[in-house]
């Protein structure tokens, strides 16, 4: 998704259990000649809230699913011609199909005291895409700090 990622999103379901967020993101250059501009287009689902004290609450499981590109020449939709035929035909570098699970600790902010946002929600989630999970599972030999991720984030609903 990025360093840095931005979007907008809604809940819904029963409980608003449901979350449909559009992101834009930032990969700093690091390792490349550039940065890179990112898209995600993420689903999460959070099963049930635990209401703490004071406004907060805790989202003990957070399961997200979410297709993410990366904006450059370097990634392809089909394979480029200078690889043999169907070399990598079922794998575009284009587009990753991504799991995540995590958690979520969220503070509804009182009436009174709201200026833009009703709530705030710090969050954490262990993800891993389509690529590293089937390199695991051909090669178990491959270490899981491999090809997990780490995400922190703030979300603010308004």
């Amino acid at each position: 998704m990025g360093v840095l990622s931005a979007g907008i999103g809604w809940s819904y379901g029963k409980r608003e259990q449901w979350e449909t967020d559009l992101l834009v993101g930032y990969v700093p250059k690091h390792k490349s000649t550039r940065g890179k501009l990112t898209m995600t287009l993420k689903e999460n689902f959070l099963p049930w809230s635990i209401d703490l004290k004071r406004g907060w609450s805790l989202k003990p499981l957070q399961a997200s699913i979410y297709l993410n590109t990366v904006y450059g020449h370097e990634f392809w939709k089909t394979q480029p011609h200078r690889y043999p035929n169907k070399y990598y035909d079922f794998m575009s570098t284009k587009f990753r199909l991504n799991v995540a699970l995590g958690q979520r600790v969220t503070w509804q902010i009182p009436e009174v005291r709201r200026r833009a946002a009703r709530s705030i929600s710090l969050f954490y989630e262990v993800s891993s895409c389509d690529l590293y999970l089937r390199s695991w599972f051909i090669d178990h030999s491959i270490p899981l700090k491999d090809i997990l991720g780490l995400s922190i984030g703030i979300k603010q609903t308004l």
